[in-house]
C-alpha cells in the first residue's frame, strides 16, 4: 500500500478529490504562514539584530496557531472544512491532553 493510500485510510478519505483538496490546503497553508510570519515579527517588533533565542519564544507560541487558522480557512475554501475541524480538533485534544 503506498503512502496516499495509507493516509485516505488514516484520514478516511473516499474520494481522490478530496485527498487532494487536503494535500493542497496543507500546501498551500505552508506556503502562505512565510509571509504572515514576517508580518508577526514585524508587528511585533523583531528585526535581523533580535537574539534567536527571542525569535524563537516569539515563534513557538505565535505561528503554529497562525499556520492552524490558516490550514482551517484554506481548507473551507477548498471545500474540506469538516476535515480540518476534526483534524485541528483532534490536535487540541492531543496537546491539552484531554481524551474523547
Amino acid at each position: 500500500m503506498g503512502w496516499m493510500e495509507r493516509l485516505k485510510t488514516k484520514w478516511q478519505i473516499k474520494s481522490n478529490w478530496d485527498f487532494w483538496m487536503i494535500m493542497l490546503s496543507f500546501s498551500l497553508a505552508g506556503m502562505a504562514i512565510m509571509p504572515v510570519r514576517k508580518l508577526i515579527f514585524h508587528l511585533v517588533g523583531i528585526t535581523d539584530k533580535t537574539p534567536l533565542w527571542v525569535k524563537i519564544l516569539i515563534y513557538i507560541p505565535l505561528i503554529p496557531p497562525a499556520y492552524y487558522i490558516g490550514l482551517l480557512v484554506v481548507g473551507t475554501l477548498l471545500g474540506q472544512f469538516q476535515f480540518f475541524w476534526g483534524f485541528l480538533s483532534a490536535r487540541l485534544k492531543f496537546l491539552t491532553g484531554k481524551k474523547k
